[in-house]
């Protein structure tokens, strides 16, 4: 079984994780930018995390032969915040960086107004520098704002094949597939999905255009739940090849259309699974 998680939070996560990943069958990864949990005040705080998105956290993935990819945004919680809003300005020059593979996450925590406007502005930038749009879901009020969501992105005029919209459960998937929409779906532990609610929707709509993210991050989560929802898959009557569509050959095409997708080196990370890698620090 190969695996491509297409939304994980690997800054929150430990290098003993890339290794129980790797051997697990984990080849590639996207990590989404998203709050860190704690209030950042100042730009800066910004781009020093951007850049670990973009160097540090594709040398710590390389080191076990998983390729790590990036998308870059103005998360949806801080855009409340007017300190943060001039991080709109820097965004461009990491948009044109090498794996950086969408906008995102970008969308609602609170539907406010100001969510509004920086959601449109981000939507704009990824119609400008050619990239799909990786949008995040509100926790609370999901129907309401799965619905306001797809609501905005018809009024940004981008592509519906070019967006992705996460976190979505049985209650708002039907919206999305009707959109158009890449339909993304996070198997994390009492907050969002698991494998087995995974099978059924699966069963119901299709493998089309289905994305399938462990979002593992700082809180309660688990890396290895993609693992677990291909093995629900295969335990309810789908084929390897199904398996594969959903965990490997979804997410190539989603961000494929990037055109920075880089996936050369992936055939190699056997050669990584079973050994002992030395790893630094302090």
């Amino acid at each position: 079984m190969r695996i491509f998680d297409p939304h994980i939070h690997m800054t929150s996560r430990t290098t003993d994780d890339y290794e129980r990943m790797a051997a697990a069958g984990v080849r590639a990864l996207v990590e989404p930018a998203f709050w860190l949990g704690q209030p950042r005040t100042s730009v800066g705080s910004f781009t020093d995390y951007f850049d670990a998105l973009v160097g540090w956290e594709p040398y710590r993935a390389s080191l076990f032969g998983i390729r790590h990819h990036a998308t870059i945004a103005l998360n949806p919680k801080e855009a409340n915040d007017p300190r943060c809003r001039e991080v709109l300005g820097v965004l461009p020059r990491y948009l044109e960086k090498d794996g950086v593979v969408a906008v995102g996450e970008v969308g609602y925590d609170s539907m406010t107004p100001e969510e509004d406007e920086v959601f449109a502005a981000q939507l704009a930038l990824a119609i400008e520098h050619d990239l799909p749009a990786l949008v995040h879901t509100p926790h609370r009020d999901k129907a309401r704002g799965t619905a306001r969501t797809l609501d905005v992105v018809r009024e940004s005029g981008l592509e519906p094949g070019r967006v992705a919209v996460d976190h979505l459960n049985e209650v708002t998937v039907g919206a999305v597939a009707e959109s158009g929409c890449w339909m993304g779906f996070s198997i994390y532990p009492e907050t969002k999905m698991t494998a087995e609610r995974m099978v059924h929707i699966l069963r119901e709509y299709g493998l089309e255009r289905m994305l399938v993210n462990s979002a593992a991050d700082w809180g309660r989560s688990d890396p290895l739940l993609t693992v677990r929802t291909g093995e629900a898959m295969l335990a309810a009557g789908f084929t390897d090849d199904d398996v594969d569509r959903v965990l490997w050959r979804n997410p190539v095409e989603f961000y494929g259309q990037s055109k920075r997708l880089d996936l050369s080196d992936v055939d190699a990370a056997d050669s990584f699974a079973g050994n002992s890698i030395r790893r630094g620090g302090s």
